[in-house]
């Protein structure tokens, strides 16, 4: 949320391990969302709605300017319950004390575990301010789903005025099978309203790929995705999202590639960049569309299609894209391409990581717009943005070859058809600080997919 000028982050943490147990509200504040100073917990469990337990909930600005924290806690009976927290002092522009007022109520039967539930207006002209309300306003509702570890959206029509329901859009799939925001490791997010740029930031949570002895041995584990302003596609059928706009002051060594035609079965690499961390704008154009595969109707699952039809696998069209974090030799990569139909993994050597290969389905025109792709970098992480945001997917891997200056990043078509690389920039990104840490010269690692 932001307050008084102010960004403010809530999460989930261990303040005594690096795996799950003795959770805590933590919280950190930021100018900018990307420069970020650690605050004392907002909420332990100390009270009587939450002494075994205080997990995840949500922020939110109330009328009259109030923020406040309505979350799940688990009382001296073990049964979950809500709790709604206020900022004890109001004139605080960091919020540091917060107090537990009566709890709210709520019960719901035979829908699962809801975690983190999300509800908000959207325009395709940007964000609004959560309390807009009004005819042709279209709202959307997450929830992450606890049995799937996946955060699932629909969008609909809120009607407050008669029967305060909200009712998902015609094809708007309202259970596992429907929108999510990212197609790979991404959960337990939230969105606020920036006030200060009149937008709705989108943010999530990065779980682990290693197993827990690892993490636990390593001292941390899970991290915050980039930020992302996310707003209603012109179709209004899906959400696009796109990194805040301030992640480009990290942006360092700028490399520009010329317009070039990408041949079946080549590669090129994109240098010189830090490409370990780095922030990679790649575009296709003059797409041999006759050379496309036909869709299947029986291909419905993307991660499935994505599993079976790897780089490996030549197609018409694709697989073209990016190789990141890879070695020279390429015996590890992460591979980051786009495969088009027409109709109606290497990432790591360590056998202990999730290699899980993500897909999604992007709908695009190539013959009057651009197939486009950016990448995140981070060394561990791959954040990837297809179609313009349209289709988000992050992915963790921990390589253990292509780290640091040995890491290399191309561009490769392993289709049979060319496709022509009509742009292409890559920038060595700067690492953001960690204002507690700053004096020392300490640095904090940017948070930062496989899509087919």
């Amino acid at each position: 949320m932001m307050y008084k000028g102010i960004y403010h982050l809530f999460y989930q943490y261990n303040p005594y391990g690096a795996d799950w147990g003795n959770i805590v509200w933590a919280h950190s504040t930021s100018v900018d969302l990307v420069n970020w100073t650690p605050r004392a917990p907002a909420i332990f469990p100390d009270q009587p709605g939450d002494i075994n337990g205080c997990w995840s909930g949500s922020t939110t600005i109330l009328p009259g300017y109030k923020p406040a924290i309505l979350y799940t806690g688990i009382d001296p009976h073990k049964s979950q319950v809500q709790n709604l927290a206020v900022p004890k002092n109001l004139s605080d522009p960091l919020l540091i004390e917060w107090v537990n007022q009566a709890p709210p109520l709520h019960s719901a039967k035979d829908t699962g575990m809801w975690e983190c539930p999300d509800f908000f207006p959207v325009s395709s002209q940007g964000g609004l301010d959560t309390n807009t309300v009004g005819l042709g306003i279209k709202h959307v509702l997450k929830l992450s789903l606890d049995d799937t570890k996946h955060d699932y959206y629909t969008v609909g029509m809120y009607n407050l005025d008669k029967i305060d329901r909200y009712v998902p859009d015609k094809g708007s799939v309202d259970n596992d099978t429907g929108l999510r925001y990212d197609y790979g490791k991404f959960y337990a997010s939230k969105t606020f309203y920036d006030s200060a740029k009149k937008q709705r930031i989108l943010w999530g949570w990065i779980n682990e790929s290693l197993p827990q002895p690892e993490y636990v041995k390593q001292g941390w584990s899970g991290i915050q995705a980039i930020p992302r302003s996310i707003w209603l596609d012109k179709s209004e059928k899906q959400l696009v999202q796109w990194p805040i706009m301030e992640i480009e002051k990290l942006r360092g060594n700028r490399v520009d590639t010329p317009s070039s035609v990408l041949k079946g079965g080549s590669m090129l690499e994109i240098s010189p960049v830090t490409a370990a961390q780095a922030d990679v704008e790649i575009s296709f154009g003059e797409i041999e569309l006759e050379k496309a595969e036909l869709m299947d109707p029986s291909w419905t699952n993307p991660q499935l299609l994505c599993s079976r039809k790897a780089t490996s696998v030549k197609g018409g069209l694709g697989p073209f894209g990016l190789k990141v974090l890879a070695s020279k030799d390429l015996k590890e990569y992460t591979a980051v391409f786009f495969r088009i139909f027409k109709g109606h993994n290497k990432s790591s050597l360590n056998q202990n990581t999730d290699k899980t290969t993500y897909g999604a389905f992007v709908e695009v025109d190539p013959t009057n717009e651009q197939l486009s792709l950016r990448s995140l970098i981070d060394h561990s992480i791959v954040e990837s943005f297809g179609g313009g945001g349209k289709a988000c997917i992050t992915a963790r891997v921990y390589p253990t070859l292509a780290i640091g200056n040995w890491a290399h990043l191309y561009a490769f078509n392993y289709g049979s058809g060319s496709v022509r690389i009509s742009k292409l920039s890559a920038w060595s990104m700067k690492k953001a600080l960690d204002q507690l840490k700053s004096n020392k010269e300490e640095i904090l690692d940017l948070g930062i997919v496989h899509i087919t």
